[in-house]
């Protein structure tokens, strides 16, 4: 049995323009709805958290320092700091938090 890589990757990219486009056509008007406007609204939000959650805890080589990242850069964004400096607020804490462990372990 053949397996021809082009028909793959076109039923891919159509699958993937249906998802996008599919919407876009159904739904023409403003959506009025008040819960499904802020359900709406809250999904790019989410998304992001739910992609980049779990590097925070699985990249680090110690998880500890993920996480106190994480709390720092929750502590950093409850007190208004803009989002580059809340990265990098992060990744200074997951930096120092390694080279402490591996200096003492």
């Amino acid at each position: 049995m053949e397996h021809n890589i082009y028909l793959y990757i076109l039923v891919a990219a159509a699958v993937s323009c249906l998802i996008r486009v599919l919407p876009l056509t159904l739904i023409r008007g403003k959506i009025r709805h008040p819960f499904l406007r802020s359900f709406l609204y809250y999904v790019p939000y989410v998304t992001l958290a739910v992609m980049t959650f779990p590097a925070m805890i699985e990249a680090p080589q110690f998880p500890a320092a993920g996480i106190l990242a994480l709390l720092v850069g929750i502590a950093a964004a409850w007190k208004g700091v803009h989002m580059v400096g809340i990265a990098v607020l992060c990744c200074m804490v997951v930096f120092l938090c390694e080279s402490a462990a591996n200096y003492f372990f």
